[in-house]
């Protein structure tokens, strides 16, 4: 079992959970590993297709170079988030090539996004990536459900989505396509929403999002693996708190972060990246995981 699948496994078990902090510029990253250092948090470094379409990540490569230089081994892992194989833009993408280039640049977990599928398609896709990554000891994370805020063209309102319930993980679909698919994580829609990544409204303040808790536990139940949530940024912490109890063990922080660094890009690298390293001490400190770090590099036994 890969160290990082391990890590996750007693993150689930433990109800902890490990951060995930987007990359969409590249001089975001030393600020957040040395504050995951000074914390003894845990996290992962990670970056999504969009993120060196959209925005200045460059390209996959790119990022793990970067990794590779400023990285520590006992408080992060190098993840590669949101592979879609349809695009927020409705385009197809070489998902198998990105998947596979990652692989090789040494990132130790992916995930492919399906989630514009229909609920065949997108276990077809996701047992091709789970057969890639699988035979290189790279464990999958892949999504069900619509987490919106990725989309071109304006976001649904808010609280007729979370009322209806529309877009939302289906505990039965989940649990078929965690069984068809072996896939290790399943990202799951339950009110959570992706910041904004066009220009145009990209610094605006996001949404406070709330989550469906009954549905999570629904999932959890059913499931048995470790979840992940993405758009992690402005979820009031009480929500996070309890998906932490079921069954989230990652949480994906993009925004949260981003804002801070693009307000003070324009004055001075050093600023921005100052702005990132004091609101990622913030978010650990509020979740309540400083010294995780040490706690998950321990015996397993010792954990118990």
């Amino acid at each position: 079992m890969s160290a990082i699948k391990s890590i996750m496994e007693r993150v689930y078990e433990k109800h902890l959970v490990i951060p995930a902090f987007n990359i969409p510029y590249i001089p975001m990253m030393k600020p957040v590993v040395k504050a995951l250092q000074d914390s003894d948090t845990f996290g992962l470094i990670t970056v999504a297709r969009l993120e060196w379409v959209k925005f200045s990540s460059g390209s996959l490569e790119v990022v793990a170079e970067e990794y590779h230089c400023c990285s520590d081994s006992r408080v992060t892992c190098l993840h590669l988030d949101h592979v879609p194989v349809i695009d927020e833009d409705h385009k197809l993408v070489d998902y198998l090539d990105d998947i596979s280039r990652a692989i090789g640049a040494g990132y130790t977990s992916v995930m492919v996004d399906g989630s514009r599928l229909t609920l065949s398609e997108n276990i077809a896709a996701v047992r091709k990536v789970v057969a890639l990554a699988h035979c290189n000891d790279v464990p999958v994370e892949a999504e069900l459900g619509a987490v919106m805020g990725h989309e071109s063209g304006p976001m649904p309102n808010y609280e007729e989505l979370f009322a209806t319930g529309k877009g939302f993980t289906n505990t039965d679909d989940a649990e078929q396509f965690v069984r068809e698919t072996a896939v290790d994580w399943l990202s799951v829609a339950v009110g959570s929403v992706h910041g904004a990544i066009a220009p145009a409204t990209r610094s605006q303040k996001k949404i406070t999002a709330r989550l469906h808790i009954g549905r999570l536990m629904e999932i959890d139940e059913r499931l048995r693996i470790p979840l992940v949530l993405h758009g992690g940024s402005g979820i009031a912490l009480p929500y996070l708190k309890d998906a932490f109890q079921h069954g989230i063990a990652k949480l994906n922080i993009g925004t949260d972060i981003r804002q801070p660094y693009e307000a003070l890009m324009s004055e001075s690298e050093q600023k921005a990246q100052d702005a990132v390293y004091t609101k990622v001490r913030e978010l650990v400190a509020a979740l309540g995981i400083e010294g995780t770090a040490s706690l998950l590099s321990t015996p397993a036994e010792s954990m118990k």
